[in-house]
């Protein structure tokens, strides 16, 4: 396993590392100005660090995926790429929801990006942060919606990269005091599957150095959109150091290490604890990435940030 800047990569939050079948690693944020999404390759995760950065798409100058560019993730399904992020219209900054690019192209910073829209939900309301996964050759999605004063949990069935199938099942909402710290927050999830079981990595409360990530588990033998199945861990699983000056880590992303034998968490976080002006207007959510081990349990162990 390499050794990794720390912080790692300046002024993008809520990152999003795939190691891909051609040996690369491909990176991509928010940026501060929340305006476009970008993309980075390398054969190394610092490799990363200093890649050049390509935008592969900017926001609207009207209408829907017009302000607020946010949290984009990048997948690989079925031979085609596709991101995943939120955006408000250019008339209204909050009307957040979830969008979709695809590129049939094989590399994914030179190739054309094609917009497939936005992804149509149950109800309208501020929603974010889509996440994609397979389990038995099923396509899931999981993101964050707004009901009533709640950022909550959703997942759902896909019947292709950008259309839910069937019911979307609530699957988490913030209840414990470290939740709702500021607002009543659960968003940014991140799947990890191992040792028979789907974990979802959250975060919660508002984006400032309350900002920590929670633990969701089920066991992959039983109906995932079952809300049953799942149990939530009664404390935070990584949270604000002041030691390390990591203020409100979370918003994470899972990867593998070079050699690909060591598990690593990519997450952001502030250098400091008072904010530069608002949480969104402040940029320094630097990325950050750590090894994570596992417990005897079968549980991840993600650490201490910065250690």
């Amino acid at each position: 396993m390499g050794t990794y800047s720390n912080p790692w990569i300046i002024n993008r939050a809520d990152p999003y590392v795939l190691k891909h079948a051609d040996g690369f690693y491909y990176f991509t944020a928010s940026v501060p100005e929340y305006d476009r999404l970008v993309l980075r390759k390398a054969a190394t995760l610092e490799g990363l660090v200093d890649a050049p950065e390509k935008v592969i798409w900017r926001k609207h100058e009207a209408g829907e995926m017009g302000n607020h560019i946010w949290a984009p993730e990048l997948h690989f399904l079925d031979g085609m790429w596709y991101i995943y992020f939120a955006a408000g219209t250019a008339e209204d900054q909050w009307a957040i929801r979830p969008y979709v690019l695809e590129c049939s192209d094989e590399d994914p910073i030179t190739g054309v990006w094609a917009e497939k829209g936005k992804i149509d939900l149950d109800f309208e309301s501020f929603s974010l942060d889509a996440t994609t996964f397979r389990h038995r050759g099923v396509p899931y999605l999981i993101w964050a919606q707004y009901k009533e004063s709640d950022s909550n949990l959703y997942i759902a069935k896909l019947a292709n990269p950008w259309t839910i199938e069937g019911p979307q099942v609530l699957l988490s909402t913030p209840q414990h005091d470290w939740e709702i710290q500021g607002h009543r927050v659960n968003e940014g999830p991140a799947v990890l599957m191992r040792n028979g079981r789907i974990f979802v990595a959250f975060s919660a409360s508002a984006t400032d150095h309350r900002y920590c990530m929670g633990l969701l588990e089920a066991s992959l033998d039983d109906d995932l959109l079952d809300a049953g199945s799942w149990t939530k861990h009664p404390r935070p699983v990584f949270e604000t150091n002041e030691e390390t000056a990591n203020y409100g880590p979370g918003h994470n992303s899972f990867t593998v290490s070079e050699d690909g034998l060591t598990d690593l968490l990519v997450y952001h976080a502030r250098p400091y604890k008072e904010l530069m002006g608002s949480a969104l207007s402040d940029p320094n959510r630097h990325a950050r990435v750590q090894a994570f081990s596992w417990n005897e349990d079968g549980t991840p162990n993600f650490g201490t940030p910065g250690k």
